[in-house]
């Protein structure tokens, strides 16, 4: 005899907020942050050398997503300068750190 299952859309978006799941995007978001910080380059000579590496940081919420109904973590560098780091200039290129961190840190984690 095949088992019948029905899904419950409230019981559906009770699980996506849930602190569970909030956890486990945390737990994600903080293995990308360590690969981002392995992978960080470190310009020695400058005036701020290591300060790129040390500006990562997570954060989590339940209220996240287009409608604000789920569960979401962030991964993100607060040094004013990381979007160059991660896109490049005309006279840097670009060395796509979070992008990198992202694809690799999912895996087997």
């Amino acid at each position: 005899m095949a088992a019948r299952f029905k899904m419950s859309r409230k019981g559906v978006g009770q699980l996506l907020k849930s602190p569970m799941v909030e956890a486990e995007m945390l737990r994600r978001a903080e293995v990308i942050k360590d690969v981002a910080v392995a992978l960080s380059p470190v310009y020695e000579q400058g005036p701020h050398a290591g300060h790129y590496k040390d500006s990562w940081e997570t954060d989590s919420t339940s209220r996240g997503g287009k409608n604000r109904d789920r569960a979401v973590a962030y991964v993100r560098n607060t040094a004013y300068y990381a979007r160059w780091v991660e896109y490049g200039t005309e006279r840097v290129h670009a060395h796509h750190v979070l992008l990198r961190a992202a694809q690799m840190g999912g895996r087997n984690q």
